[in-house]
C-alpha cells in the first residue's frame, strides 16, 4: 500500500475529512472531529506507516501476530493505538481492514447528535 492508496481508503469511508493540524508532515483523517488515522508524509514508501485506533485486546493480538509490522502507537496512547507498517507483512486488504476498524471505533463513539449532524450535511 502506498500513500495514495491509503488516502483513497480513508476518504472512501463516510464523513471523513483530512487535515494537517500538526504541520505539513503529518496527515490526519477524522470523522466527526475525532482522529482515526495519522500518517507521516515525509518518509520513503518502504517505511510508510500509520497510526490507527484499535480495540485494546485486539491491539495486543495484532502486535503478537505481526511482530515486524504492528507496534504500540508511536506518540499515542499505547493501549488504544497501533503503529502499522504498510510494506512488511500485511496485505493491502489487511491494512484496509485495520483502517476500517479504527474508523468504526471512532464513528461508533460519536454522540447521536454528531452522527445526526453528519448525516444532515451529506
Amino acid at each position: 500500500m502506498n500513500i495514495e492508496e491509503l488516502r483513497d481508503c480513508c476518504l472512501s469511508l463516510g464523513f471523513v475529512i483530512e487535515e494537517l493540524p500538526f504541520g505539513p508532515q503529518t496527515l490526519v483523517f477524522k470523522v466527526g472531529g475525532k482522529m482515526f488515522l495519522l500518517v507521516r508524509l515525509d518518509v520513503i514508501e518502504a517505511d510508510l506507516s500509520f497510526n490507527v485506533k484499535c480495540d485494546p485486546e485486539y491491539a495486543v493480538e495484532l502486535r503478537e501476530k505481526y511482530l515486524n509490522s504492528i507496534f504500540p502507537g508511536y506518540h499515542m496512547n499505547k493501549k488504544h493505538w497501533n503503529t502499522v507498517y504498510c510494506n512488511r507483512e500485511l496485505s493491502s486488504i489487511e491494512l484496509s481492514d485495520l483502517i476500517k476498524h479504527s474508523y468504526s471505533l471512532v464513528f461508533d463513539s460519536l454522540s447521536n447528535k454528531i452522527k445526526d449532524s453528519l448525516i444532515k450535511i451529506s
